[in-house]
């Protein structure tokens, strides 16, 4: 056979395997991008379809903190985290900003910076005694059962002169679901207790707990003699870790792991109208660098505790560090406040 002849069947061949190499990497993107597509749909789908919404989340507009529209804040999130440990119509009304029985015991302020460097996780303390819109000074847990959830906004955007981006309600259930989802979370407990939900005794030092028994921590404070400042320090304590395990390269690059644990918990949060799954997912793709140690947590500093005119056990608030905490927020400065502060 000519060197002619050769020459262009040999080229056909090159040419054809160039074809199915460049097909194969092709459909390898392809099923790629179905296979992303599915899993953020499905993602969506559950966190849409799965999360409760809350009807009245914020008060009358003009009532409200200006959110800034220059500048570092203006970029910054506030979410506000509220723990519930109940369910039926008294959540129900709060949530439609209706007077019920319903308290808010767990109260986080979650500070997203605009540089997206860290999250900050601010507790308050249920009993701090502070100034409720309408209603006077009484203990700042009591806001939710005099006007539901947009009164406990509109008291907390009154103290600190900054604006509450989103609201998230938490079920405690969500906690046991969350740690189930996770296989178990390990916490660093401080100090040893004996439960008095369940009577389960917890010994100090790092031990995996079970959803159960993860409950059972974040709800202690009877057997602390400083009561609810412990409780506070312990629902910290575990954030962190449940983030400390979610945020691991073997989970994050889990979808199947992602998925369930979405799955699990959504059911157990309310959200604001506004945090959709779409907000959700800008706002987690903006924090993907983040990783435990990037999460810092700290508890509204206070004046310890006293009694009020009407004799009530209560919280002094601490009026310095709310206006400090306040002009930091809004000038999205919290982390060289907590360093002067030497809480960082």
């Amino acid at each position: 056979m000519s060197e002619e002849k050769v020459g262009p069947a040999l080229n056909q061949r090159r040419s054809k395997t160039r074809r199915v190499i460049v097909l194969g990497v092709l459909a390898v993107f392809v099923i790629a991008a179905v296979v992303s597509a599915m899993f953020v749909y499905n993602l969506a789908h559950s966190f849409d379809t799965k999360t409760q919404k809350i009807s009245q989340a914020f008060p009358n507009d003009a009532s409200r903190p200006l959110k800034p529209t220059d500048g570092p804040a203006s970029d910054a999130v506030n979410i506000l985290m509220l723990g519930s440990d109940s369910r039926g119509d008294s959540l129900t009304l709060a949530k439609q900003g209706l007077p019920s029985n319903q308290r808010s015991d767990t109260m986080i302020w979650i500070h997203i910076p605009a540089d997206r460097k860290n999250i900050f996780m601010m507790s308050i303390m249920r009993d701090t005694w502070v100034n409720i819109p309408g209603f006077g000074e009484a203990k700042i847990n009591a806001a939710m059962a005099y006007g539901g959830v947009p009164l406990v906004v509109e008291t907390l955007e009154g103290l600190f002169k900054s604006r509450i981006d989103h609201v998230a309600i938490v079920d405690f259930e969500g906690f046991k679901a969350i740690t189930d989802a996770l296989g178990g979370v390990t916490v660093d407990v401080p100090l040893p207790f004996t439960s008095y939900q369940s009577g389960v005794k917890f010994a100090q030092g790092p031990q995996k707990l079970n959803g159960d028994r993860a409950l059972d921590f974040v709800r202690e404070r009877y057997a602390f003699s400083d009561g609810d400042y412990q409780r506070v320090k312990d629902q910290q304590i575990f954030l962190k870790a449940v983030l400390n395990t979610v945020l691991t390269p073997a989970n994050l690059a889990n979808p199947a792991a992602l998925t369930n644990l979405v799955t699990e918990f959504s059911p157990f949060v309310s959200v604001d109208q506004g945090l959709d799954s779409v907000t959700a997912g800008q706002l987690a793709l903006s924090l993907r660098n983040i990783r435990g140690p990037d999460v810092l947590s700290f508890t509204l500093p206070t004046l310890g505790t006293g009694t009020s005119a009407d004799g009530q056990s209560i919280v002094v608030r601490d009026d310095a560090a709310i206006a400090a905490i306040g002009s930091a927020l809004s000038t999205d400065s919290l982390k060289a406040y907590l360093n002067t502060a030497g809480l960082g």
